[in-house]
């Protein structure tokens, strides 16, 4: 059955898409239909972990696939500069952004992904991490976020049209002795979100939250041991997700089936968290 194509029309920006969860996101939003910017800090993001052998390569396969104009983009997004020629670049082959989708983000320290554990701060507590890990994953996560939206939003709000889905994490919502720094720059996404969501609600424009729960994706498998047992595809929700499964709820919140939404994180972890935020 042909895919409802309920973005058609549109143009979205996933960040962080060359490669985990943003590189299916961005191919599941051209299958309903969107125009797509996929986004890698380099030309070959995609090689870090062998999900592809260029940005421009895995543009042009999803372009191909879906039948839709897919740009390739790439810069480091904690460079406002760069950010700034980033959306000059999607503007000038698209005209707009309709949706705008901060995937970019992930529990990597200084050393990036090559390092062991796929790039995991080697200390990873409160106290023990060290200030150019904490400098870069906070900025990996939350700067990333903030500087792109800054940058989309006020075509959104002249406009009174748009959508805006920024990444959190299922690790905001609860205390853990690891990987603290990621953690806290998750809640710094959500909470960035809720207050952005207020700012916009006059301009007709969404902000809304996604917080995956443990998801399969190479990098995940690479950087954390993995229990079989959990590694079911179906027939429970006492499994680890797939990207897909992420992909979808962008999909429903970037439609006009979500133009009431906003302001929320949703937590899509299949119940793992069932208690109030």
């Amino acid at each position: 059955m042909a895919e409802c194509k309920t973005l058609a029309g549109k143009t979205a920006w996933v960040t962080g898409s060359s490669r985990g969860i943003g590189r299916v996101v961005a191919e599941h939003l051209a299958s309903l239909g969107a125009r797509v910017a996929l986004h890698g800090t380099t030309p070959t993001s995609t090689r870090q972990l062998g999900e592809g052998e260029s940005l421009a390569a895995e543009a042009k396969k999803i372009a191909r696939a879906q039948g839709v104009e897919v740009l390739p983009v790439h810069g480091d997004l904690t460079d406002p500069v760069v950010v700034t020629r980033i959306v000059g670049d999607i503007r000038a082959a698209f005209g707009q952004i309709d949706i705008l989708v901060t995937a970019a983000g992930g529990d990597i320290g200084h050393r990036g992904v090559e390092a062991p554990q796929a790039g995991k701060p080697e200390h990873n507590d409160a106290l023990g991490i060290s200030y150019e890990d904490y400098r870069v994953v906070l900025d990996r996560n939350f700067t990333t976020c903030f500087l792109s939206c800054k940058e989309v939003a006020p075509e959104m709000m002249a406009r009174r049209a748009g959508r805006i889905i920024t990444f959190g994490s299922m690790s905001a919502l609860k205390g853990i002795p690891q990987s603290v720094i990621y953690s806290a720059a998750k809640a710094a996404v959500q909470q960035y979100t809720r207050c952005l969501a207020v700012q916009m609600r006059p301009y007709n424009v969404t902000v809304n939250c996604i917080a995956p729960g443990d998801i399969l994706t190479a990098r995940w498998k690479a950087s954390r041991p993995v229990d079989p047992a959990l590694a079911a595809t179906g027939g429970t929700l006492e499994r680890y997700g797939q990207p897909i499964e992420i992909a979808q709820v962008v999909g429903f919140v970037a439609s006009d089936a979500a133009s009431y939404l906003t302001g929320q994180v949703l937590r899509v972890d299949g119940g793992t968290q069932c208690w109030p935020a």
